[in-house]
């Protein structure tokens, strides 16, 4: 569908610098942009090759100017490409219905306007509201409940006793409510603890492709509203995620440890059991983390401690070879000295 300059700028709130009556029927990256598109440009090398381009109009937030090109101004040009994205390029769902090669339980709660596609299993007493998508080969255990238009993409496993809220986003591979990873040891052999707890995932929630959520030993493990977990995450039992938290590829947090509000854990990040991550704290990729993090401080390490120590670390890491080399020096000119007074 077609949008003016215009129409654009009302829903990104933008200022259109140029002329607000042109046409835009597509959105590409700058560097390949043709006419009728609209691209964005963050930094001056992406808006020189915008105006290269065949763009028809420009998405910026810094005071570019050009007496060739439209431009939309907004205070931020990576959320103003979000919204705008969808507008060309919206998703395509499947209709309201229930594919012949399901097997769906008859005490399941299906509303009418869901849809499940081929091969998925709902078992008993699961419920699935308003606008629920099931891709395909979907298993919903026993008494899962999930909200309002959530989309579930094929070969996702939920066990039993999943509670999934609005709007969730879940990828292929992703298995929910799997047993978490408890044993005793009795002095000969490990005896397995029972997992009965459950998982609790609300609204505006993303799970990548092959994310790991495990059930609680005894209560709940939860990710709360609007956090977002990148592919090949391991999230163990009773692990609670704070709200609007980021997590990146391969990131592995063992139980029970609670991450706070807007916490984001880079790649390959690693944290110890029943440790507590403050508001708005950082790891930095593939920090091992094994001790509390106070709000808003900024981690790194193997070990991970505190960015700014951690840098004289590496600083000092760096200097050993001279180091060592100096200390050598040192050595054999100590020896010398012990040699020509006992000569003397």
């Amino acid at each position: 569908m077609p949008y003016t300059v215009s129409q654009i700028a009302n829903i990104v709130n933008g200022e259109v610098i140029g002329n607000p009556e042109v046409v835009l029927t597509g959105f590409r990256a700058a560097n390949n942009a043709k006419e009728g598109d609209l691209t964005f440009a963050e930094k001056e090398q992406f808006f020189e090759q915008a105006l290269q381009s065949g763009a028809s109009a420009i998405l910026i937030d810094k005071d570019f100017k050009s007496d060739k090109k439209t431009l939309i101004k907004v205070k931020n040009v990576r959320v103003a490409f979000a919204k705008v994205i969808e507008l060309f390029y919206p998703e395509s769902n499947p209709q309201p219905g229930i594919h012949p090669g399901a097997i769906i339980s008859k005490t399941a709660f299906i509303d009418s306007t869901a849809y499940i596609g081929p091969f998925c299993v709902v078992e008993d007493n699961v419920v699935l509201k308003r606008g629920v998508i099931l891709k395909g080969n979907n298993f919903i255990g026993e008494g899962s409940i999930i909200d309002e238009d959530t989309i579930i993409y094929p070969n996702v496993t939920l066990y039993p006793k999943v509670k999934i809220g609005k709007r969730v986003r879940i990828h292929s591979g992703t298995v929910i409510g799997s047993d978490g990873f408890g044993y005793a040891f009795d002095g000969a052999k490990y005896i397995k603890i029972l997992q009965i707890g459950d998982v609790v995932i609300e609204d505006d929630v993303e799970l990548g492709a092959n994310v790991t959520v495990d059930r609680g030993a005894l209560g709940s493990t939860i990710i709360k509203k609007g956090t977002k977990v990148d592919n090949l995450v391991q999230i163990a039992h009773n692990v609670e995620i704070g709200e609007n938290c980021i997590l990146v590829a391969q990131v592995g947090i063992a139980g029970s440890s609670h991450l706070g509000n807007y916490v984001t854990l880079a790649g390959q990040v690693g944290i110890a059991g029943h440790l507590t991550i403050g508001d708005g704290a950082v790891l930095m990729a593939k920090s091992g983390l094994m001790h509390n993090v106070p709000s808003g401080e900024k981690w790194m390490g193997i070990p991970a401690q505190p960015d700014r120590q951690m840098k004289r670390i590496f600083i000092c890491m760096q200097q050993l070879p001279e180091m060592l080399r100096k200390v050598a020096e040192l050595e054999e000119k100590i020896k010398k000295l012990e040699s020509e007074n006992k000569l003397a």
